[in-house]
């Protein structure tokens, strides 16, 4: 991960100490950007423990329609997806993977209308609320500190609109 030298930055450059810190928004730790590109292991659709994947009815009908179900919505929701508390979640296998991930490609078998929550990884606010945290998602994802450094912008888009980062 790129770290940010303040020995490295010329003389004319932004004086933040000339400000009092309330009047200026605070940048996060991550602001020189992150670097992430997506192995295709699967380690992020799966266990060892069971997790949520939130969805939406927007994201449940496309996954129904990717697989043959739009015509039985009912019957895909009993089968694919469970409520949690007041929310809804795709349901796993025993072993902590998501229920589309095949086990044999460990591929995303809805890829293309993947819910906006696996789109958006490894840029959660989870991952993101510190260098240690991100740390903790780099132990489990190969992609995380390699390939593409996305701006601490781009990194908001993906998070606003779930555009996700490219698969190798």
């Amino acid at each position: 991960m790129p770290k940010h030298d303040p020995s490295s930055e010329n003389s004319d450059s932004y004086d933040s100490s000339s400000q009092d810190s309330e009047d200026r928004p605070s940048l996060p730790w991550y602001r020189a950007g992150l670097a992430f590109e997506c192995t295709g292991c699967g380690n992020c659709c799966s266990g060892p423990q069971t997790g949520f994947v939130w969805v939406d009815q927007e994201e449940i009908e496309s996954i129904a329609q990717k697989i043959g179900m739009q015509d039985d919505l009912d019957q895909f929701e009993r089968k694919f997806v469970r409520d949690v508390g007041a929310r809804r979640s795709l349901v796993e296998y025993s072993d902590g993977d998501c229920i589309f991930l095949d086990p044999k490609t460990r591929g995303c078998s809805v890829y293309e209308v993947r819910p906006k929550q696996c789109r958006t990884w490894p840029f959660w606010q989870s991952n993101l609320e510190s260098p240690s945290k991100w740390g903790q998602a780099a132990k489990s994802c190969p992609g995380c500190n390699k390939g593409k450094l996305y701006t601490l912008e781009q990194i908001g888009r993906i998070q606003d609109h779930g555009t996700s980062p490219p698969t190798s």
